[in-house]
């Protein structure tokens, strides 16, 4: 097939959304599909709309002969109008990766409803969709009810090499001192590392450690409020910022560490649940979004409402005075990590559903 993709920025963006399309990319090449990539500049959510009239996707689209074109979802704002123009140009169907909707992020009612219409302009011009999640196709119909064909195709577990026995991780779980937590992520506000924080600093400082893993310059002013709630709370010697960490150390991190926290106030999916599952740790998420599809409350994992430090506090303190429970909710991970597909199943399934609107 040939396959025309159109995103902001890069692919090598490290989130979860670019590692689903990073990761499908790399699958329809290696099986001889031709992917051409069109990446619009990353703007502001204004800015992103002007680009509906720019000349560059209409004069890229018409030097192709494409059997599908794909366009991340996060898009829309540069797509929504521009869709009706390309559907004049390509005689192929028009396929979204739908990660997440924009409007279901907890934001101002009134900021939400602009982000609404837009979207909703965007999702009826499409032939077809692809889903990380149940979550995720749910929240397209409940805005647009006639649903077009669709997959859900969960993200692959096996980005991070994970190699640790059940053994191992009883070790780890019964063993005397402070509970290791975990966060990875990008230093954004919508992953919720301000709730950890402010819930982590009315426990004792002696019986826990809280290791950052994520990009300090997504957003600088947010990564500032990080430091100075750190700072204002006094927990500098019980905090540690690792900055973007991949490969080998992040296995590492993650093979040392009790407990994943990263109490998104929304997602698509969570693919670091999973990642930290294959490491045997449980997850305290959020339950807006589609964490609450992962985790299984009180069994592998802990689901909070957003912005709700007083219970992430209360069930990270559960784990600090009850080891045993532990390495129960450790083995319980591991488990529904097993659960969920390769990358490469990933990339076939969703290459089937595309074989099946392009006929070939």
């Amino acid at each position: 097939m040939n396959i025309g993709l159109i995103i902001y920025g890069s692919l090598d963006i490290v989130t979860g959304g670019f590692l689903y399309d990073r990761k499908l990319v790399e699958f329809l090449r290696a099986n001889g599909d031709a992917v051409e990539v069109f990446a619009f500049p990353w703007r502001t959510y204004p800015s992103h709309l002007l680009q509906n009239f720019s000349s560059r996707i209409f004069s890229w689209a018409r030097r192709l002969e494409l059997h599908v074109l794909l366009e991340d979802e996060l898009n829309h704002p540069s797509l929504f109008l521009a869709n009706k123009k390309l559907r004049g140009i390509l005689s192929c169907p028009i396929v979204a990766i739908v990660h997440h909707l924009r409007c279901c992020e907890l934001r101002p009612r009134w900021q939400n409803g602009v982000y609404r219409v837009v979207e909703r302009h965007f999702l009826q011009r499409l032939d077809g969709c692809i889903f990380p999640s149940v979550t995720t196709a749910d929240a397209v119909e409940s805005l647009v009810p006639e649903r077009k064909p669709f997959v859900v195709a969960n993200p692959g577990k096996d980005t991070v090499a994970a190699s640790i026995s059940i053994d191992e991780i009883r070790t780890r779980s019964l063993a005397k001192g402070p509970l290791n937590i975990l966060f990875v992520g990008n230093l954004i506000h919508r992953k919720g590392l301000h709730v950890v924080i402010d819930g982590l600093a009315s426990l004792p400082a002696r019986q826990w450690r809280l290791r950052i893993v994520g990009s300090l310059t997504s957003d600088q002013w947010y990564a500032k409020r990080i430091q100075t709630q750190i700072r204002d709370y006094g927990l500098q010697t019980n905090v540690d910022l690792l900055g973007t960490v991949s490969g080998r150390e992040l296995a590492e991190v993650y093979g040392s560490s009790h407990v994943l926290a990263v109490p998104s106030s929304y997602e698509g999916f969570g693919i670091v649940y999973v990642e930290g599952m294959a490491f045997g740790l449980p997850a305290v998420a959020s339950t807006s979004g589609a964490a609450r599809e992962i985790i299984c409350h009180g069994v592998n994992g802990y689901l909070i409402d957003p912005e709700d430090h007083r219970s992430l506090s209360k069930y990270l303190y559960d784990l600090i005075i009850d080891r045993q429970k532990l390495f129960s909710m450790a083995q319980a991970a591991m488990e529904r990590y097993k659960s969920y597909p390769t990358w490469s199943q990933t990339g076939q399934k969703i290459r089937a559903f595309l074989q099946t609107l392009t006929a070939i």
